[in-house]
């Protein structure tokens, strides 16, 4: 039995082994921050939200599978949450029965803690096939549809009852019975557990005819220590073969509900931030996934939801149409909303290819094969290399990874030396994944750079300049036009140290004068 609520052939690992360049971009785009507010201290969540986000589908179909399961986790929400509840109280009561009965090694007790651990399963089995008989009717996705429909087809009536008739059967409280054939040296072989009853067959333990009444019988006396300790190894060997049966049994249920709740936690962690944006007014959309090289990158009132996730004040989101663009060059005054709007493209992509809402009015998208980052990084403070070494290593590792049709994102690159030396690495770099299918999204203060794309490359290209108004302040939108020869440096020089002049002691005197 498996939950199959993330992939429709296949099981969702939580554990996900970091990769090349997946470092950069959990810190640019502050990917930490959108899993702790999924999570909101759930650990589970947490997990199955960051492999999520770090391996992205790019099968459209999936996408839309996960889209559609989580409009059900919308409509039925305490009932998600109640399959989560369950799942995590199996999964964590049969730790408990684990961690109990660690250090006893005998036979007798594992036998003892596997039964333990079906009967705390068949238990919350029951629990969710009840459940499953009240609400099935009202999901309609393909994944809960079919979940349900396999608790209904296993987890009947009669599947119940065998499974309590055969942990009563493994309590032996009527006896062991055993076979077993001599070896060369007269020792028992091959020893075989068997059913005491003809009528009991059992699904948990390999199935073996019932011992005919034995021809001779022997009691030892209670004296002959010897023979007690002999008949005591050989219960032994025979109750390990129960232990290894029913402990295989009772490891593929706690497979099953490991699975449900890591499968579930995504969702939740998905309904958490859905709850969370929207309380703050802000949109929230399910995505148009395209075909993998479609070449489609439509958007309204795109914004990042990490921002709006940590600042109390209002977000302001950007619409974007770059269908058939596979360069956009963003320029325009600092502080203006350019970083920013760098990473809602990013957030976006990461988003809807892990199955999840979109922070954004509409969004739909080619799915790409990775998405990567380049941005500027502090000069290295232990002086081992420059900034702009740093910089072309960096490039070059990615280089390494990115594959035709994946996305990169560059902020500010190249600008720790000057602009005729950056404007021609960045050009030769631009050509080469342009060259290669690679889609960028590229923030610059680099005014010859935009200006020649303008020049030789503008049917593919597509300029984004950040709006400063006529009193200098930012609305932090983004519009198209071409670049400008300026960055408006002289508004933050204003603000920053004329202001303070102005506002400083020593500078009534003179104001006065």
């Amino acid at each position: 039995m498996r939950a199959l609520l993330m992939f429709h052939d296949r099981d969702f690992d939580p554990e996900h082994d970091q990769q090349p360049g997946e470092a950069d971009l959990i810190q640019d785009l502050d990917l930490a921050t959108l899993w702790a507010a999924a999570a909101d201290g759930d650990k589970v969540v947490h997990a199955s939200i960051r492999a999520a986000t770090l391996a992205l589908l790019t099968d459209p179909g999936q996408i839309l599978y996960r889209g559609q399961t989580l409009a059900d986790c919308r409509a039925q929400p305490a009932v998600v949450r109640d399959l989560y509840k369950m799942a995590g109280l199996a999964v964590d009561q049969e730790h408990e029965i684990y961690r109990a009965s660690y250090f006893s090694r005998s036979s007798e007790a594992l036998l003892n803690r596997s039964v333990n651990s079906v009967n705390l399963f068949v238990s919350i089995l029951q629990r969710l096939h009840g459940l499953s008989e009240h609400h099935a009717a009202a999901f309609t996705s393909p994944a809960f549809t079919r979940f349900f429909a396999t608790l209904d087809a296993e987890l009947d009536d009669d599947y119940f009852a065998e499974i309590a008739d055969h942990l009563r059967t493994l309590r032996f409280q009527d006896g062991l019975v055993a076979s077993a054939h001599l070896g060369r040296r007269n020792e028992g072989v091959d020893y075989v557990l068997r059913v005491p009853h003809p009528e009991h067959q059992n699904r948990l333990l390999p199935r073996h005819p019932p011992v005919k009444h034995p021809y001779f019988s022997r009691t030892m006396p209670h004296n002959d220590n010897g023979a007690h300790e002999d008949l005591a190894g050989m219960r032994d060997r025979i109750l390990t073969l129960a232990a290894d049966s029913l402990a295989q049994a009772a490891e593929h249920i706690l497979r099953f509900f490991v699975a449900l709740r890591a499968e579930l936690a995504f969702y939740l962690g998905c309904l958490r931030l859905h709850e969370k944006l929207t309380s703050r007014g802000l949109p929230v959309c399910c995505p148009e996934p395209q075909p993998v090289g479609s070449a489609t990158l439509t958007a309204t009132g795109l914004y990042d939801p990490c921002l709006a996730l940590r600042s109390p004040n209002p977000v302001q989101g950007n619409d974007l149409d770059a269908d058939g663009k596979p360069l956009i060059i963003i320029t325009g005054a600092n502080q203006g909303g350019k970083s920013t709007f760098l990473r809602s493209v990013g957030m976006a992509h990461v988003m809807m290819q892990a199955g999840m809402p979109v922070a954004a009015r509409s969004f739909s998208a080619s799915t790409v094969t990775g998405v990567f980052t380049h941005y500027a990084r502090e000069e290295d403070a232990s002086m081992t290399t420059g900034k702009f070494d740093e910089e072309l290593q960096r490039m070059s590792s990615i280089a390494a990874c990115v594959r035709p049709d994946g996305l990169l994102l560059f902020n500010e690159s190249f600008a720790a030396t000057n602009e005729r030396e950056a404007t021609e690495i960045a050009t030769d770099i631009l050509r080469a994944l342009n060259h290669v299918g690679i889609a960028v999204v590229f923030v610059t203060h680099l005014y010859e750079l935009g200006h020649r794309f303008q020049q030789e490359y503008a049917r593919s290209t597509l300029f984004l300049r950040a709006e400063r108004s006529a009193d200098g302040s930012r609305s932090c939108r983004l519009r198209e036009a071409a670049p400008l020869p300026t960055s408006f440096g002289q508004d933050l020089y204003a603000n920053t140290f004329v202001a303070q002049e102005a506002t400083s002691p020593a500078a009534a005197p003179s104001a006065a004068r």
